[in-house]
Formats: C-alpha cells, structure tokens, sequence
C-alpha cells in the first residue's frame, strides 16, 4: 500500500523554501538529500481497458534506473493518496517505448491486469518530466519521504506544470504524514492535490477531446 500527501506549490521560490525548512532539515536522515531527473510514461490499450478498470500502469526511468509499477485502487481524500502498488525493475530501455504486460506475471493482480488488456498492444498516452528534489526524515515514530517535483506533464494536446510535494509514508504512523503534511501547508499556503500527475494529464486529454468534437 502507497501513501503519501500531495500539494500544489504556489511558485518556484516556495518550493526553495520548503527545500530548505528549519524542521525539515531538524529531522532528515544524514545524506539523504538527492536530486533525480525523472521520466515517465504511462500506458494503455487503444480503448482504454486498463483505466477503465482503475489500473495505472507507468514505466519510469529515475536517473539510470528503470522501473515499471502497476497501481490500483486508487483513492484520495483532502490530498491524502493511497493506492496499492507493484513495483518491477527493468533492464530493457525498450520497456519505456513498448512495455510488455508480462512484467507483472509473478503476482494475482498482475494476471488479472495481463488478462483484461488480452494482448491488445499498450500505447503512451502521455509523459512526466520533472526534477525531483527529495530527503528522508524521521518523526520519532515515522520514517518518510519528502519530495519537491518541478517539471511537466506532457500530451499530444498540450503540456501542464508539475511543482508540488509529495510526503510519502514508508514506515510508521499514517498520522504522521497529516501532521507534517498539515504543518507544511499551513506554513507555505500549500494546497491539497486531489489529483495524481496521471490523473491531471487524462483530463487535460479528454478536456481536449471534447474540444475538438464539439
């Protein structure tokens, strides 16, 4: 199960701001502090099974690495995120152009995902390009991660920005994620994001569909 709070940053100065937090920097685990360029594509069939059934299926390379992850039950509440995720690295660069749903075949749901796609080949509907600015820190109780995302989302219809963070839980107390979530916020006029990276680039395709079909 993935957790984790998301919030829209106001501008770039705040998200330097949040980079560089008194309590943040009180809390985080020696040598943890990383930038890593990320890319990202999201697949589906020409018809849209995959999403249709609440799958999401993302090939990501994260500086030299790549990993593939399928995500499902997805739900969110006042920015709070939570999805149950599989996550498979993979060595074959072409997995990003053309991925093959087999990398999921060792586990009950990623059957379940290979039968409902049924071999119908999987396309890129859209991309994420941002620079992921991230630490992990330690409550007491709760180890997470925080991350400061700055770059876009990219569509055949357009491009949408991406500057927010993300507090992941990896270990420990939920509520700790909230309370921090909440702090920062409240400190930096954060807003909650309802909405996954994904999620903003289907709308802003189907907003664009109906564009051009009325």
């Amino acid at each position: 199960m993935e957790i984790e709070m998301k919030y829209g940053i106001g501008d770039k100065e705040i998200a330097k701001s949040i980079w560089e937090d008194e309590y943040l920097l009180s809390i985080e685990e020696k040598d943890s502090r990383e930038r890593v360029y990320m890319k990202a594509a999201y697949f589906d069939t020409e018809d849209g099974t995959l999403s249709m059934n609440d799958f999401a299926f993302r090939v990501r390379m994260e500086g030299t690495r790549i990993v593939a992850s399928l995500k499902w039950n997805g739900a969110c509440v006042d920015g709070l995120h939570t999805r149950e995720e599989i996550n498979v690295p993979v060595t074959d660069e072409a997995c990003f152009i053309l991925p093959n749903p087999e990398i999921f075949k060792e586990s009950d749901i990623g059957r379940e995902m290979i039968a409902l796609v049924a071999g119908k080949p999987l396309h890129s509907l859209l991309e994420t390009r941002f620079l992921r600015s991230r630490m992990r820190v330690d409550t007491g109780k709760s180890i997470c991660e925080v991350a400061i995302d700055e770059g876009e989302i990219v569509t055949d219809f357009g491009n949408l920005p991406i500057c927010e963070l993300e507090i992941e839980l990896f270990s420990g107390d939920q509520e700790d994620v909230l309370r921090m979530g909440e702090a920062l916020a409240e400190k930096y006029q954060l807003t909650p994001e309802n909405k996954s990276k994904y999620a903003r680039g289907l709308m802003l395709l189907e907003d664009r569909s109906v564009e051009e079909l009325n």
